[in-house]
């Protein structure tokens, strides 16, 4: 049984190369945000593998008081960053008898660096930072089945349950879309699963970022030009299993078409 945060990390990080599920986690659940993320800065230090960028999660409502933040944030690894072309499948990794999820994401990629002692920014500072927004799906996944039912520390420990990102077209004259409200809607072999959207209103896209640009500063690693946010599933979480395809609908700015498929050892390909 794993004990150090850098335990833990090395026998997710090793499940992940390995394309092998987790029976279990392996060790005792972190306590709070911080000692997951410190497990989670370790996994980032094994993986060896750029960061292109970040995506954020919701803090499960139930466990909001408990933990004292309402988002969550693990990164997006170069080697798992996909671009979607028209009428076009993009297979990504699924590990079996693992978790899969995909997820409808309004993307923004960074403009500019963010400062490195700024900690605290409001949405409309965040704004700045967007150098374009695009549409995307994020390919959640973790070797542990169970990883979003033991809740928002375990998720953050395993790199917030991240194993991919599918980018999209850009969305043109973004802010006035924002203002006006994005809609999207996905579906898993064929069938409606979830729909939703986007807006400039509080707690949407730019808070998720004004949040993530703080977080990632107390941690050390300041937002990067060039780096992606997804900013949160739109839609829903939609489970997805080996062998089965989704399209999300962006209204406006087209599909994106993707199929699960089998991941295989070394964590760079599947079957």
């Amino acid at each position: 049984m794993a004990s150090s945060a850098r335990e833990i990390a090395g026998a997710f990080v090793a499940a992940r190369r390995e394309a092998r599920a987790l029976p279990n986690f392996p060790g005792a659940p972190p306590a709070d945000l911080a000692a997951g993320y410190r497990v989670q800065d370790e996994a980032i230090a094994l993986w060896q593998d750029d960061i292109v960028g970040w995506k954020i999660g919701r803090v499960p409502p139930h466990q909001i008081a408990e933990l004292g933040a309402e988002r969550l944030a693990g990164p997006i690894f170069k080697q798992n960053l996909w671009r979607a072309e028209p009428n076009t499948s993009v297979a990504f990794p699924v590990y079996e008898n693992g978790f899969a999820a995909v997820e409808a994401e309004y993307v923004f990629r960074i403009g500019k660096d963010a400062p490195a002692k700024k900690m605290e920014w409001t949405a409309a500072e965040a704004a700045d930072l967007i150098g374009a927004m695009l549409v995307g799906v994020e390919t959640a996944g973790s070797p542990l089945a169970t990883i979003n039912d033991l809740g928002a520390t375990v998720v953050v420990s395993d790199f917030g349950n991240n194993h991919g990102l599918i980018l999209g077209a850009e969305v043109p004259d973004w802010r006035a879309k924002l203002d006006k409200g994005l809609t999207c809607e996905t579906f898993i072999e064929g069938q409606s699963v979830g729909s939703g959207g986007a807006s400039a209103a509080a707690d949407g896209p730019l808070d998720a970022l004004a949040f993530l640009a703080g977080h990632l500063a107390r941690r050390g690693k300041p937002l990067r030009a060039g780096q992606y946010v997804t900013t949160g599933a739109v839609t829903g979480v939609h489970d997805i299993r080996i062998g089965q395809g989704s399209r999300v609908s962006f209204n406006g700015s087209g599909d994106i078409l993707c199929s699960a498929v089998k991941a295989v050892a070394n964590g760079r390909g599947f079957a």
